[in-house]
């Protein structure tokens, strides 16, 4: 396998665990980077640029990187709540006046952020193209009737996540949350991450693509069959699981120019490996003289807002405002880590007490939406080198 890039010394069983991943874990191009206290100490890619291509991963290789980009939007609001522009305990209707339709009137800003809002689903589906023409997503759960009486109970916002704070931030800040990360966030770090990457930037991504994970006793995965209630909820069309993953229908063409284009936070992000580990480190300390989170801020971020039974993925799940954190169906690398998986693969986060900053980007997405294998043996192999 031709592994390019660098691990500092210490961290060379990260390298052997990304190589062990092409070997026997199914990977077809990936890339990984760590940062320890601001400073890169693992940088790898390695494999093909498209899964189904031949042309090698480049170093500025992207890919779509699903919900791992809900945790850099999930900043979005934090940074705002930091700057005194938004108050997480208000109404979401005091900046939204539309959205308290339907029950919703004491949705608070925090509800949206730690999955508790209630609206996880539409009852009408939104085409591709209505859920990236800007409008029509915050129009539908402006509208939409919750599931549950919002603040109760929480259940993962799969997709229309991108629609809540989209227009959140929009109505504080009166820029699209794209525009919002690339002038606030991506540009002062220099970090390779979109949403909605530019047309000048778009010959950089690889085509992503379902792959089947390898069978037998190597690969690393965690060897248990799904109980039967979570797989019964991802088989039945009228559950509240499906119903979430599947508010944009039929399922957009994720390599489709358009869809890259297009901003929904929720679902494509765009990014580098690189790009997702420097913003986390930035989130617990400085990284060449740039911090995003203040201390305060840092601690609403890992701080545990939701917990128990998800509504949606019918498993035990743990948020803070915006963030999964450390736990069962999502292993980061200790408590008090924070961040957020691409359902597929790729994954995002920091752990501030060990200074640990990690990003994990694939084009082959597996089956699973939290714990995927390579990334899990990659977290190991990181805390093997602390």
């Amino acid at each position: 396998m031709d592994v390019r890039g660098t691990a500092a010394p210490g961290f060379e069983a990260v390298r052997d665990a990304f190589v062990r991943n092409f070997e026997q874990r199914g990977d077809r191009g990936a890339a990984v980077t760590v940062y320890r206290h601001g400073r890169k100490v693992v940088d790898l890619w390695a494999g093909t640029r498209d899964v189904d291509g031949t042309e090698p991963w480049a170093v500025d290789t992207v890919q779509v990187v699903r919900s791992a980009g809900k945790g850099i939007a999930a900043a979005v609001p934090l940074l705002l709540h930091q700057r005194g522009q938004i108050d997480l305990h208000a109404p979401v209707s005091t900046y939204w006046p539309e959205f308290k339709a339907n029950g919703k009137e004491r949705v608070l800003v925090r509800h949206l952020l730690a999955h508790r809002a209630g609206v996880p689903a539409l009852d009408r589906p939104l085409t591709p193209d209505e859920a990236a023409d800007g409008v029509s997503g915050a129009r539908a759960v402006a509208a939409q009737r919750p599931a549950w009486e919002p603040g109760t109970d929480h259940g993962y916002h799969a997709q229309t996540y991108s629609w809540l704070v989209g227009e959140l931030v929009r109505r504080v800040t009166g820029r699209t949350v794209g525009r919002w990360v690339a002038e606030e966030i991506a540009r002062p770090l220099g970090l390779d991450f979109w949403f909605g990457i530019p047309a000048d930037e778009a010959h950089r991504i690889g085509r992503i693509g379902p792959v089947e994970p390898p069978a037998g006793e190597n690969t690393g995965a965690l060897r248990m069959r799904p109980k039967r209630s979570v797989v019964d909820a991802y088989r039945d069309p009228e559950s509240l699981t499906r119903r979430a993953f599947g508010a944009i229908d039929p399922f957009p063409d994720e390599n489709a120019p358009g869809y890259r284009a297009a901003e929904l936070p929720a679902s494509n992000g765009i990014a580098t490996a690189r790009g997702l580990a420097r913003c986390y480190a930035a989130m617990i300390g400085p990284v060449d003289g740039h911090r995003l989170f203040a201390p305060a801020t840092l601690t609403l971020a890992r701080t545990e807002e939701s917990a128990g039974p998800d509504q949606v993925l019918v498993v035990n799940t743990r948020f803070g405002l915006g963030y999964m954190l450390h736990g069962p169906a999502s292993p980061l690398l200790a408590p008090g880590s924070f961040g957020h998986p691409g359902r597929g693969g790729s994954l995002g986060f920091a752990d501030p007490e060990s200074g640990i900053a990690f990003g994990y980007v694939t084009n082959g997405l597996q089956k699973g939406v939290t714990a995927d294998p390579r990334s899990q043996a990659l977290v190991r192999a990181v805390r093997s080198a602390l």
